[in-house]
């Protein structure tokens, strides 16, 4: 066996393995459109996105129609103003379960995903904001002996 002088020669004697990163390539569907499913809380979104005019359809209705609150409004857009796509892709969505703040998070979730399916090198900066996380929490369930999940019943001494 041969005496080994330096980590260089001990990368020879192994051989030489690159770690590739993964390569994240074009989902498109047959009519040119990158879908996608949000989720935050109770609700779930799925999310079409095509090349248009920048329309934001919510289960049939307009955006501002459907989320009135333009804080809802913002949270919606931030993903597509965030990559400079205003005005450049329709989204068509529809969501159910949760109230009107967890359908805007999971319909936001959605438009990222598809947005990086339409358009990969888009990925990085949106994982970077954290757009592609999902917000995992959801409701603690009530337990027996409480009010609530975790509110006591009143103490009372007498």
């Amino acid at each position: 066996m041969a005496e080994l002088q330096s980590l260089e020669d001990l990368g020879g004697a192994i051989g030489t393995v690159e770690a590739e990163a993964p390569v994240h390539v074009q989902k498109l569907d047959s009519l040119g459109r990158a879908y996608a499913t949000g989720k935050r809380k109770d609700a779930i979104a799925r999310v079409w996105i095509k090349p248009g005019t920048g329309k934001i359809i919510i289960n049939k209705k307009d955006f501002s129609e459907y989320f009135a609150r333009p804080v809802l409004q913002m949270i919606l857009r931030q993903p597509i103003v965030l990559v400079d796509r205003d005005g450049q892709y329709d989204v068509i969505a529809t969501v159910a379960g949760g109230g009107l703040s967890g359908q805007a998070g999971a319909v936001r979730h959605g438009i990222s995903k598809a947005l990086t399916y339409y358009e990969p090198e888009l990925r990085g900066l949106l994982k970077k904001e954290g757009f592609l996380t999902r917000d995992s929490r959801v409701v603690e369930r009530k337990k027996y002996g409480r009010r609530k999940a975790r509110r006591s019943f009143q103490f009372s001494k007498r």
